[in-house]
């Protein structure tokens, strides 16, 4: 398994309130998984996320992050933690508009023990991987929705992670440019790359091999489409 949630539970307090986000999530994800999680608005989907992102931290359980137990984890080590085992995707792309696409790219790699032209190269790389090799030295006004969402999708791939996250990926594309990044998704997923998507779509989450569905905190159902396909290493 390259995710593994155990009886995860987390509490948020409000006063002297408490509010219960997740309630005993007991999940597995297997490598080269391409899942997707739903659920209604309060049903737990963006905490679980930000758990298994290395972005906050569960009330109680066991989070296993490509072997890897976050909870024995000090909380200084978690950023590094994220940076190399975790790739991010946002409905809103969240693109530096003063920087070109590679040098969007390259961000995550400036924390990484890697050289300006090896962190050059890989970016160029990446962005031939997503088909925006020609689109390298642009910046983001210069670019449609969909091809700045498909170098937030290089940018995830950039440090080569376990798993990648997608929060409503083609949320804010129009349904021709959404199922663009949804075809490209799936292509790296056919190399290996595992991806986790939130979304509230279920024509999104029908494209996936298996929907979670979450409610009030607690895993509801679940939906097995495909079998397990063999695939490559992604890089």
């Amino acid at each position: 398994m390259i995710v593994e949630t155990r009886g995860l539970v987390k509490v948020y307090p409000m006063g002297k309130l408490e509010v219960r986000a997740l309630r005993g999530v007991t999940l597995g994800i297997e490598s080269g998984g391409f899942i997707s999680v739903m659920g209604p608005s309060g049903s737990g989907k963006s905490t679980l996320l930000n758990i298994l992102g290395c972005m906050d931290r569960p009330t109680d359980g066991t989070v296993l992050l490509d072997g890897v137990n976050l909870g024995k984890v000090r909380p200084r080590q978690l950023p590094r933690i994220r940076r190399e085992k975790v790739g991010f995707v946002f409905q809103q792309y969240q693109l530096l508009g003063y920087l070109t696409a590679m040098e969007n790219v390259m961000l995550p790699l400036r924390y990484a023990d890697v050289g300006r032209r090896a962190a050059r190269k890989r970016a160029l790389d990446v962005l031939e991987r997503v088909g925006l090799g020609d689109r390298a030295h642009h910046r983001p006004a210069e670019l449609s929705g969909g091809q700045q969402q498909r170098v937030a999708i290089a940018r995830a791939l950039i440090n080569r992670p376990a798993i990648v996250l997608a929060d409503e990926p083609t949320g804010n594309l129009d349904s021709k440019s959404g199922d663009e990044i949804l075809d490209l998704l799936r292509e790296l997923n056919e190399t290996g790359q595992t991806f986790i998507i939130v979304t509230h779509d279920p024509r999104v989450a029908e494209r996936t091999d298996r929907t979670i569905y979450l409610h009030d905190g607690e895993v509801e159902s679940e939906v097995l489409r495909t079998q397990e396909r063999h695939r490559n290493p992604v890089f």
